[in-house]
Order: structure tokens, then sequence, then C-alpha cells
């Protein structure tokens, strides 16, 4: 039984194409690419506009393939749900943009997978934290006190509907 070769790429939500990255690197596995970035992009179409961590395993042998993706980095989320450009280069003074607790919890849960966090709320705290360096406030404060309210209980009842 032959050695898996493992293919690990940052690629355009829906947008994969044969070219560079991909097909440099899949074409000397003797794999049809086409077939490969097809899937790739109907794992990702979820992403559009946002960079995806990609995963392609191939069996040289057999030429059997599996794709497996991440989710996006919790900043181009942030970027996403907003619908802005990219975070504020002077976070302290300039805001970028504003989100509601729920965009918050929406992203937390989509993270949640990767995140270290034992529960949604800690989730919720890595996002916010990602919010600050990034001159995005939630509920119109600065993302720290958020994350105090959050330690004092003021979310819990969104928290206990969303863990549902």
């Amino acid at each position: 039984m032959s050695e898996k070769k493992v293919v690990e790429l940052l690629v355009s939500g829906g947008q994969a194409t044969a070219g560079p990255p991909l097909g440099p690197a899949l074409g000397p596995l003797g794999v049809n690419v086409l077939t490969i970035v097809n899937k790739i992009n109907e794992l990702t179409k979820d992403y559009s506009g946002m960079k995806v961590p990609v995963k392609v395993s191939v069996d040289p042998e057999t030429k059997a393939f599996e794709v497996s993706i991440g989710t996006p980095t919790a900043s181009a989320l942030i970027v996403s749900e907003l619908k802005i450009e990219k975070g504020s280069g002077t976070p302290s003074t300039q805001k970028v943009g504003n989100l509601t607790m729920e965009q918050v919890i929406r992203i937390a849960k989509l993270k949640r997978p990767e995140l270290l966090a034992k529960n949604l709320k800690t989730a919720a705290k890595e996002v916010l934290g990602s919010s600050v360096s990034m001159g995005v406030t939630v509920e119109g404060k600065d993302p720290r006190e958020v994350q105090k309210e959050i330690d004092d209980g003021k979310y819990n009842e969104i928290f206990s509907k969303s863990e549902e």
C-alpha cells in the first residue's frame, strides 16, 4: 500500500482553478485535476470571496482522492458578515463596522470545530478578540467591554438559545 500524498492550500471560496497553486501541486500525482477542482469548488461555494484552507489527499497508486476543507479565519468571516473590504489599518481610532451579538454567535458556531473553546461563550469571546484587532465594534461597544458583559452573564439568554 502506497503512502498518500497530501497537498494543503488556501483557495478562494468557490473559485479554485486548475492553474497554480492546484495544477502544479496535483498534476505530478497523475490525478484528474479538474475533478478535484470541481469538488473543491462545490465544498467551498458558501465561502465566496474568502480564503479557505483545503487539504487534498491522493493515493498515487489508485488515484483516489479526498478533499477536506477548513473554515476561513475569524477575521475573514467578520469581513464577510459586515460586507466590508478588510479590517481597519488603525483599529484603535478607525472603526470599520459593527457586529450584532447574533452575528458574533453565528461566526463562533462556524469556527467552533477549530477553536480550543470549550463552549459557545468562549468561542464568541475569541471572535470578539479578533474584532478588537480589526477595528470592529460589537453592539456599538468596544469588543473588550462585550467580553466582560459575557462574563457578567448579560447575554446568557442568547447563548442558551444558540446552544440548542
